[in-house]
């Protein structure tokens, strides 16, 4: 399969590139500088020259290929609202281009909010938060009623591994250098799922390969992680106290970051795995920071 990706040269695109050439797809990467698309040959990927707000770029990618994987979003939080605008209309015209040709399209997507305080499974889909304009699930549906083979990957809200530079631990780590200590908050009992990227990238490949429309997979090898256990792992790694602080003083010390810090987000892999027979293999997110791949 010729498989059209965007955002592959981000920390998980560039692991669903690998993952598709190694299982014999040849890949078209959205690129919109020369050091992406250098990164690109590299990889032993084709090239397409443009970006998510170049829509043109995007019908060309789509209606060259046998499937697409719309990785790519933009990370500004400053325009946040715009972004997820840019987003939503990525997916609509990527889906227009692949309406009724039977040919797959896997949207990204997360599990942090599906239902914060209970596990996540696949089956719930939440309704559109107000707080929280991505509406990539619900572009997603809807190019599903145009007849698009389109599903959903939701990646945890820690994907690990090698060469992660702006996930959530690298932030923690940097707070926890600045602030001379590694904090949790109150108990520190809250909860991540996580997942490592070559594992995540795995299940896009076998989404790709398998999606029945409108079907949410979750990419979480870990259901719950405390925050506290993360948070103590960082300690022991950079040798620094660590500290239970007070949601009042949260966020003072985590920032714009306090929200994910306290929020406790648990979610199941079950049905992913048994509808996928995705079976996560690599490193857990403790054993990570344990083994000093963020620290080195």
């Amino acid at each position: 399969m010729r498989v059209f990706v965007t955002g592959a040269t981000g920390f998980v695109g560039t692991a669903i590139v690998q993952e598709l050439i190694s299982a014999g797809h040849q890949v078209l990467g959205l690129a919109r500088s020369d050091a992406s698309a250098q990164k690109l040959v590299n990889a032993g990927a084709e090239v397409l020259r443009g970006d998510l707000e170049d829509l043109d770029s995007l019908r060309t990618g789509a209606g060259e290929t046998d499937g697409v994987i719309h990785a790519g979003f933009i990370h500004d939080f400053a325009r946040f609202a715009e972004v997820c605008e840019v987003d939503k209309k990525a997916i609509t015209t990527i889906g227009e281009v692949l309406a009724g040709s039977n040919r797959p399209l896997i949207v990204t997507s997360g599990t942090a909010l599906v239902s914060p305080g209970q596990l996540a499974t696949e089956d719930i889909i939440p309704p559109l938060n107000p707080a929280w304009p991505r509406a990539s699930e619900q572009a997603t549906d809807e190019v599903c009623r145009l007849g698009v083979r389109a599903a959903i990957v939701r990646l945890s809200p820690s994907v690990h591994g090698d060469d992660d530079k702006h996930g959530f631990i690298p932030i923690l780590i940097n707070i926890a250098r600045e602030k001379g200590f590694s904090a949790y908050i109150g108990e520190g009992l809250n909860r991540w799922n996580a997942v490592h990227r070559l594992d995540a990238a795995h299940l896009f490949r076998l989404a790709l390969e398998n999606a029945t429309p409108g079907t949410r997979y979750h990419a979480c090898a870990e259901e719950a992680v405390t925050v506290r256990s993360v948070a103590e792992a960082i300690g022991q790694r950079l040798n620094i106290p660590v500290r239970s602080i007070t949601p009042e003083a949260a966020a003072q010390h985590f920032g714009w970051f306090s929200q994910m810090a306290a929020i406790d987000c648990p979610a199941s892999s079950k049905l992913t795995q048994e509808r996928l027979n995705w079976q996560p293999t690599h490193a857990t997110l403790l054993s990570d920071i344990d083994n000093g791949i963020y620290t080195r």
